[in-house]
């Protein structure tokens, strides 16, 4: 079954996109020009991946006044963009989005689509919705939010994701028709906010041409793809101090936790440890937290160990003056036990074997 022609179809979001736009940071004024700073696009684009617009606004901000532009990303120190990302998750992206920026600061801005997809981080979609927003080239982004409008108002049975060929080439025409920016903005805001899983097709500007709205099927369109359930495992979370010292793990060099310190873990035992004499005090726990990621989830119990004093522990791992703790970056789980340190709720723990933990905690698998 042909398509209705797209720029026709989707003319009236351009109207309702110039009402009802927020207020981004990261949006230019005029979205009929060129972006006049390609470099807010691009750290906004990254920092939205998987990340709800809420939380991206005060990042991107403070991110804005700390590397305000690519040379300046570019030049600083890993542990401070790092730092600066905390609190946002998934770290690679600050990795990209720094390697980015150098190669920006080196060569310049790509002058086509296939140099920006060469920019480390920028996928397909990144790349594409960099191009209209920031450069006005009629480079269709399509992500979950616009494979959802569009396969609403198409009535596309079965995954949008496997006619996205098609979809692009039906897109093109109406971006250089209707504006790059403002309609790559448009299909964004109104999967955002109107045409959402559970949609309000009362506030959608095209719900009387959508072919989903009129056959009553928005909510089996597009089908819902079932997720692999998420394992748990359960840890604890320890916080050794000894002599003003904290004992972490300094940051890997790789991998999906490069550039964050980490406290030490154990898969958790039946029973946590019981004080003896390299330890007097009693250890302490703070109520557990569920962590959720993307595909798992750990079940955290948060101890807290003071020693009389340090040993040396294995190789991996650091003493560190707990003064600092602050200002090195840590991951989302681990920034929670380091904001319980010195609070109250603590209870003790009345259970064996500290030397357990101990030697675990100076060896090569905590």
């Amino acid at each position: 079954m042909s398509w209705p022609a797209a720029t026709s179809l989707l003319a009236p979001l351009a109207p309702w996109f110039e009402r009802v736009r927020r207020e981004l940071p990261w949006r230019a004024a005029d979205l009929d020009a060129t972006h006049p700073d390609p470099y807010a696009v691009l750290v906004s684009e990254l920092m939205l991946q998987q990340t709800q617009v809420a939380t991206v606004v005060p990042y991107f901000t403070r991110w804005l006044d700390e590397f305000p532009d690519p040379r300046a990303l570019a030049n600083a120190e890993d542990d401070a963009v790092h730092k600066a990302w905390e609190g946002l998750g998934y770290y690679r992206r600050a990795r990209f989005l720094k390697a980015s920026a150098a190669s920006v600061a080196a060569e310049g801005w790509p002058t086509d689509l296939g140099g920006l997809a060469k920019l480390p981080g920028l996928g397909p979609y990144t790349a594409a919705a960099m191009g209209a927003i920031a450069f006005q080239w009629p480079t269709p982004a399509l992500d979950g939010n616009a494979f959802r409008v569009l396969a609403r108002l198409l009535l596309i049975e079965g995954d949008p994701k496997d006619r996205a060929a098609e979809l692009r080439s039906w897109l093109t025409p109406a971006l250089e028709a209707l504006g790059p920016s403002r309609l790559t903005q448009a299909l964004m805001e109104l999967g955002a906010t109107v045409c959402t899983p559970a949609p309000a097709c009362g506030g959608c500007p095209v719900a009387d041409r959508c072919g989903a709205h009129h056959a009553g099927r928005t909510g089996a369109i597009p089908p819902v793809v079932k997720r692999a359930k998420a394992t748990t495992s359960t840890l604890w979370l320890l916080a050794i101090e000894a002599e003003g010292h904290v004992l972490l793990h300094p940051p890997a060099p790789r991998g999906l936790l490069a550039g964050l310190w980490r406290w030490p873990t154990l898969e958790a035992a039946t029973h946590p440890p019981q004080p003896t004499a390299l330890n007097p005090q009693p250890i302490t726990a703070w109520p557990g937290w569920t962590q959720v990621y993307t595909h798992r989830r750990e079940a955290v119990s948060p101890l807290h160990l003071v020693l009389a004093e340090r040993f040396t522990p294995a190789a991996g791992k650091r003493w560190m003056p707990r003064a600092e703790l602050h200002g090195l970056p840590l991951g989302k789980r681990d920034q929670r036990l380091r904001d319980l340190l010195g609070t109250a709720g603590q209870v003790p723990l009345e259970a064996p074997d500290l030397q357990v933990l101990i030697k675990a905690c100076a060896g090569p698998s905590v």
